[in-house]
C-alpha cells in the first residue's frame, strides 16, 4: 500500500527510465477584451477617414504544446531538449485593427548539455529557445504575437528564432554569452541579429546583481529623428539600429532582518550608443517598497520612478531610447495599463505606485497608478505619429510629439485566482485619463477617458 506521503505522479511523465526522462508541456487559454476610446480616440482627429472603431470587443486564445526529454549520464551531465509550438487565434477585431487573424509557429527547437557535479558548471543550448536577462528591461521578449498572429493581449510567443547559449556556473556567479534573433512578424521583420554576454551573482537570500552587454550585429530597423529644434517633419534613419550597442546594470535587494526587513529595492541603469548614426541614449528605473508580512492580506506597497531619454530637437545626438525586446507585463516594463500599447518605452517619464493584496491563497489583488509624462518635448513619442500644425505667435509650426509634458495618468485593477496549480483566472478593469499633452494636440475637442476590462483562463502544465 503506498505511503500517504509518497510525491503526487507526475502527470506530464511519459516516460523516466535508465536516466531518461521524456515530459509533455502544454500552456493554452481564452481571454476576453473590451475596449472603449481606444487611443483617446485618436482616429478620430488624425485619421477620420479610416473609419477605425474605437469601441471593439474580441475573443482571444492559444495553446502553446511540446514534448522535452534529458538523459542523465552516470558522471551527473545531462543533455536534453525541448520542442514545442504555438497556435493563436483572435476572434473579433482587436485594438490595432486586426480581424478574425491567426498563426501556428514554432516556439522551442533546442538541444543542450549541461555538467554538474563540478565547483563550476556549463551549459550550452543551441535553436530556438526562451531568454531574458536581468529584470527584462532590454531583452525578454523573444517573439511576436498580434497583427497577423492574433492573440495580441496575450502575447504567447516568447522564445527567440535562433538562439545560441552558453553559461559558466561558478558558485553564485553565473556568466553568459548569447546569440540570439527575434520571431519577429513576416509583415514587419527588421532581420535583427544581437549578441552579447551577462555576469550576474545572485545570494543565498534571492538578491542578485548583474551586468548585461548587447551589441546588433545586424539590424534594418529605422530609428526616428526629431526635428531640429523641435519644428518640422521628424526624419527616419534606415537601419538606425544596425550596429547598436548597449549596457544595463542591475540589482534586486531584499531586507531580511531588522528595521530594512521586508523592505525591497530594485534599479536598473542602461546607456546606449551608436557611432555609425551619433547616437547616444540613456535609460533608468528605481523601485523601493515594503511587504507588511503582519497585516492582515499581507499587503506590499511599491513606488517606482522610470525614465527613457527622448531625442533633444536643440541637439545634432541622437538621444532617443531604443528599448529593444523588453518584458512589456505590467509588474515588469509596461509603463502604465492603456498606455503602454501606445507609448513603447522612449522619451518617456513615469511615476508609478502599485498596492497588492492577497485576501486568500488563492486570490490576489493589485491595483496599479501610473503618472506618465513624455522626457522631450516636441520630439517623438512612438513613431512620428500625430505630425501636425499648431498655431505659436509667430505662425502655424509643423511639430511631433507633444507641447506639454503630462500625458495620461493610468489605473488599473487586477484579480487573480488560483483554481489550481495548472488552472488560473486573471480578471481587470483599467482606465486611461488624457493629460495636458494629449489634450493639446485635439484641436478642436476634448480627448474621451480611453477604458477597458477583461477576463482570462490559462492553463499551464
Amino acid at each position: 500500500m503506498p505511503s500517504r506521503y509518497a510525491p503526487a505522479h507526475d502527470v506530464t511523465s511519459l516516460y523516466d527510465k535508465d536516466g531518461w526522462k521524456l515530459r509533455w508541456y502544454f500552456q493554452g487559454g481564452l481571454n476576453l477584451v473590451s475596449e472603449t476610446n481606444l487611443f483617446w480616440d485618436f482616429a478620430s482627429v488624425y485619421a477620420p477617414d479610416a473609419k477605425f472603431n474605437s469601441d471593439q470587443t474580441w475573443l482571444e486564445g492559444y495553446v502553446k504544446p511540446g514534448i522535452g526529454f534529458d538523459k542523465t549520464f552516470a558522471d551527473g551531465n545531462v543533455f536534453y531538449g525541448k520542442l514545442s509550438g504555438v497556435a493563436s487565434r483572435t476572434w473579433g477585431t482587436d485594438a490595432f485593427d486586426a480581424r478574425n487573424k491567426g498563426a501556428v509557429t514554432l516556439e522551442e527547437a533546442y538541444l543542450g548539455f549541461r555538467t554538474t557535479n563540478q565547483p563550476t558548471t556549463f551549459d550550452v543550448s543551441l535553436g530556438p529557445r526562451e531568454l531574458q536577462l536581468g529584470s527584462g528591461m532590454l531583452i525578454a521578449n523573444g517573439g511576436t504575437s498580434g497583427f497577423d498572429r492574433g492573440a495580441l493581449k496575450f502575447g504567447p510567443r516568447k522564445a527567440w528564432k535562433q538562439a545560441a547559449i552558453a553559461r559558466v556556473k561558478n558558485g553564485r556567479q553565473t556568466i553568459t554569452g548569447y546569440f540570439i534573433e527575434p520571431n519577429e512578424l513576416p509583415s514587419n521583420d527588421g532581420n535583427n541579429q544581437l549578441a552579447g554576454s551577462d555576469v550576474r551573482y545572485d545570494t543565498p537570500e534571492g538578491d542578485f546583481v548583474g551586468f548585461t552587454y548587447v551589441n546588433v550585429l545586424r539590424s534594418s530597423s529605422p530609428y526616428i529623428r526629431a526635428a531640429a529644434g523641435g519644428l518640422g517633419e521628424p526624419t527616419i534613419i534606415p537601419d538606425g539600429r544596425d550596429h547598436l550597442n548597449a549596457i544595463n546594470l542591475y540589482f534586486n535587494a531584499t531586507g531580511h532582518s531588522g528595521a530594512v526587513r521586508n523592505w525591497f529595492v530594485t534599479g536598473d541603469l542602461a546607456y546606449e550608443w551608436n557611432n555609425r548614426i551619433n547616437m547616444s541614449a540613456w535609460a533608468a528605473r528605481a523601485q523601493i517598497g515594503h511587504n507588511f508580512a503582519d497585516l492582515p492580506w499581507t499587503p506590499t506597497l511599491s513606488y517606482t520612478f522610470k525614465i527613457f531619454s527622448g531625442d533633444d530637437p536643440t541637439t545634432p545626438k541622437l538621444e532617443r531610447f531604443d528599448p529593444l525586446y523588453y518584458e512589456g507585463s505590467p509588474g515588469a516594463w509596461a509603463t502604465g495599463s492603456k498606455s503602454s500599447m501606445v507609448f513603447i518605452n522612449s522619451n518617456l517619464r513615469a511615476l508609478e505606485l502599485a498596492l497588492a493584496v492577497q485576501p486568500s491563497k488563492k486570490d490576489a489583488l493589485t491595483l496599479r497608478y501610473a503618472y506618465i509624462n513624455v522626457d522631450k518635448l516636441a520630439s517623438p513619442i512612438q513613431f512620428g505619429q500625430a505630425t501636425r500644425l499648431v498655431s505659436t505667435p509667430s505662425g502655424f509650426n509643423l511639430i511631433a510629439g507633444v507641447t506639454k509634458p503630462h500625458l495620461s495618468d493610468d489605473i488599473f485593477l487586477e484579480y487573480n485566482h488560483v483554481f489550481s496549480q495548472n488552472v488560473f483566472l486573471t480578471a481587470g478593469v483599467s482606465a486611461s485619463f488624457p493629460g495636458a499633452g494629449i489634450k493639446a494636440a485635439f484641436p478642436d475637442k476634448s480627448p474621451p477617458i480611453w477604458s477597458g476590462a477583461f477576463v482570462n483562463v490559462v492553463v499551464n502544465y
